[in-house]
């Protein structure tokens, strides 16, 4: 299901600077903001100041922005900047440890341990995937966009939006499947969307994940 948008009453008063207007909006989108940027780093810690930071941006950028646009998309535009900024930086700063460890546990009340052995696993297969597969699959599968507004946040064409989330949930399976893990169903689906221009030839169909959304954090 995609986000609402804020009410556009709301939304003025807040690029005019009304702290509880904005106030409102923080509320309304901090965790799909902050669960989205967990995802995407793995660390608690960063992605709770990184989620700050996002919105500090949002703040000092609410007057310039066009309501002609969805708020969502302008919202999560950001978002991937200011993670793409900090994963520029990481590349050139020592790695720590790995923290997926840290991340929140997904649904564990009345679950089988299988069930929560399946979904540990799949997080550590999109935790590998590559930043621009990670952040496409992400905005589809955990935040809800459509794929018209996941384009238009990461400035992309919809072919590329398509294709990048059909790969990493290719990977996604192909990564489980090396560990044992069977958690999809075979049936027909549509050819796989074709690479952004000059990529390899287009793959074969693959079972798609069964249901194709990942578990929300």
């Amino acid at each position: 299901m995609s986000l609402p948008q804020p009410d556009n009453d709301v939304l003025r008063a807040a690029q005019r600077g009304d702290e509880k207007a904005f106030a409102t909006i923080v509320r309304a989108y901090e965790k799909p903001v902050f669960n989205y940027v967990l995802r995407l780093t793995g660390d608690r810690s960063l992605a709770e100041d990184l989620t700050q930071e996002v919105f500090v941006r949002v703040f000092q950028g609410l007057p310039r922005f066009s309501m002609r646009s969805k708020f969502t998309t302008w919202l999560f535009q950001v978002t991937k900047n200011r993670v793409l900024d900090e994963l520029r930086a990481r590349e050139r700063r020592p790695q720590s440890v790995s923290t997926l460890e840290e991340a929140p546990a997904l649904e564990v009340l009345d679950q089988p341990v299988d069930r929560l052995e399946t979904m540990d696993a799949v997080w550590r297969a999109v935790h590998e995937l590559n930043p621009d597969l990670k952040m496409a699959l992400l905005l589809r599968d955990v935040v809800g966009l459509s794929y018209t507004e996941i384009a238009e946040s990461l400035e992309v064409t919809l072919a590329t939006v398509k294709w990048r989330i059909w790969k990493a949930r290719e990977d996604v399976q192909l990564s489980l499947a090396r560990e044992g893990i069977e958690v999809f169903e075979e049936r027909e689906v549509a050819p796989a969307p074709a690479p952004p221009a000059a990529a390899p030839p287009v793959l074969s169909p693959v079972p798609v994940l069964a249901p194709p959304a990942l578990p929300a954090a």
